[in-house]
């Protein structure tokens, strides 16, 4: 089990590229660098202990949301074979800096969810996930019902987030909440 105090999956690899060994990963995260810039990164499939390996190099296929990575000590195709479906690791205390108005999404969980209900902030429950196929999306277990709700992390819906004081503020469209 990953402790998520201490590690962020931030890609997956998921099928050789080409006959050298090269890498074809699915990125999950904003920061370009973990996957193009060399340098120590840790590998993980499904339960067992992360690896550390390697990042020689990398890029960004154009037009695409995957990146080709080579790994030292990975250099044919069959090596390159026994990595899909591993996650790709960093430490969590190796996030880069950011800007004021900037934050990490792994910061979202765990903020109470509020939102504006006769012009007053309600909460209404908590953020316990993140699920990051294509969009961002919070997963937010309700407190009325403890059900679990996929909010797209968008401005429109989440105008809001307040990582000092733990909240952010939701305005969903109609039924959102429902689901």
């Amino acid at each position: 089990m990953i402790n998520h105090n201490e590690w962020l999956v931030v890609g997956l690899i998921t099928s050789p590229h080409g006959i050298n060994g090269k890498l074809k990963v699915k990125s999950y995260s904003d920061f370009e660098e973990r996957f193009t810039k060399p340098g120590i990164r840790w590998i993980q499939k499904e339960k067992e202990i992360p690896l550390e390996i390697e990042l020689s190099s990398g890029f960004k296929q154009p037009g695409k949301q995957y990146f080709i990575i080579s790994l030292k000590g990975i250099n044919n195709r069959n090596q390159a074979e026994n990595l899909k479906e591993y996650k790709i690791l960093v430490k969590v205390d190796d996030i880069p800096k950011l800007k004021k108005e900037e934050f990490h999404l792994t910061e979202l969980i765990n903020l109470k969810v509020k939102i504006l209900e006769n012009n007053k902030l309600n909460v209404i429950g908590k953020v316990i996930n993140l699920e990051n196929e294509k969009n961002n999306l919070l997963v937010i277990k309700l407190l009325k019902n403890n059900k679990r709700v996929l909010v797209p992390f968008v401005k429109e819906i989440i105008p809001v987030v307040d990582i000092e004081n733990t909240f952010l503020i939701i305005t969903p469209p109609p039924g959102l909440l429902e689901l």
